[in-house]
């Protein structure tokens, strides 16, 4: 299955309320031609609105969405030819699988010959070849997902928009299915905006990720800045696990010889995986944190340590496997001594 150069797309101050709730608040991003964004967010952030404003389900208050060379914002949906995944897949359960996503061709008038072929083209591109005559009841969570994707891209659109598609899937489906859709979008190199809840899987599948909260993006870079250079204290909490100590409270007694981290920033950001039990190398190399165990978790992949620091306040530091021997030694209600490289420390 082959597939139409990609193209850009620019959104402008877009802004969208419902009654006194600011949904989206002003809000830009500008998509590369053939570049996946994951829009990640908690709930009610505006993630899945910006979405549905993008397909045409919905129209702004203001601002613009440019597509091609002009400005779409009053388009309606089937005249953007852009293809969208729904959380619920939306299939037809009457028709079989052929059927389900021969459906866009048949509405856009193509020949039935033509639409069999695109269509049975499109199933192997999801990994369904010979999958078309069965019906929709008799599939999987995974293959449902897999039809509707097809079905989406078997018309070959200009923008593949995805609201939360792996949400319905268990755990280990779900991390599969994330590697099959990154892997299709290398192939495809459609411009795709992919809305999620879910921060593992929006670093998984995106080249760029925007975090929103509040009807605003807050930030919009690479997963690696994200995770590793979070703008503020919301990114970095929302994004994996994260120990915050204020920089201007001497009280926490939380690092000795901090000596210059650079940046102006008040908060210092410490990732929970980054804390060791033991220091190698050059001691001026890292920073050392100060507490009480408070508990220890056994979570299979590494141990959760609960620890309060001088002031009251608990963080949390993860344990890798190779500190087996040093977890094994502490013991609840003792002093603990975690250490942290200087690199890894980023200030907020």
């Amino acid at each position: 299955m082959t597939h139409r150069s990609a193209k850009p797309m620019e959104i402008n101050s877009i802004s969208k309320s419902y009654g006194n709730f600011r949904a989206l608040d002003n809000v830009s991003v500008s998509v590369k031609a053939g570049e996946l964004i994951s829009i990640l967010g908690p709930s009610g952030s505006g993630k899945s609105t910006l979405l549905m404003a993008v397909a045409g389900f919905i129209r702004p208050e203001k601002g613009s969405i440019h597509f091609a060379g002009e400005d779409i914002v009053r388009f309606p949906a089937n005249k953007r030819g852009f293809g969208v995944v729904f959380q619920s897949y939306a299939l037809f359960p009457h028709l079989d699988v052929l059927s389900n996503v021969m459906f866009p061709l048949n509405v856009r008038g193509i020949a039935v010959a033509d639409s069999r072929a695109r269509a049975e083209a499109a199933l192997e591109t999801v990994k369904l070849a010979g999958f078309g005559d069965r019906k929709i009841s008799a599939l999987s969570g995974g293959q449902r997902q897999r039809v509707a994707l097809a079905r989406a891209i078997v018309f070959e659109p200009n923008v593949l928009l995805m609201d939360e598609p792996l949400s319905a899937l268990d755990k280990t489906l779900r991390e599969e299915m994330q590697i099959e859709i990154r892997e299709l979008h290398t192939k495809l190199s459609i411009t795709t905006l992919y809305v999620t809840h879910d921060q593992r899987e929006a670093m998984t599948i995106a080249d760029r990720v925007a975090v929103m909260d509040k009807g605003h993006i807050v930030q919009l870079d690479t997963p690696e800045m994200i995770y590793r250079r979070p703008k503020t204290e919301f990114v970095a909490r929302f994004i994996g696990e994260a120990v915050i100590v204020r920089l201007d409270e001497p009280s926490n007694g939380i690092i000795s010889e901090i000596g210059s981290l650079g940046g102006s920033g008040s908060m210092l950001m410490i990732r929970s995986e980054d804390l060791c039990l033991a220091s190698t190398g050059d001691p001026a190399a890292w920073l050392s944190l100060s507490g009480l165990l408070r508990g220890i978790v056994f979570q299979g992949d590494s141990w959760l340590l609960q620890v309060a620091l001088p002031n009251g306040e608990q963080i949390l530091a993860r344990a890798q496997k190779h500190f087996i021997d040093a977890v094994h030694a502490l013991s609840v209600g003792s002093d603990v001594k975690l250490h942290v490289r200087r690199d890894l420390l980023h200030v907020l």
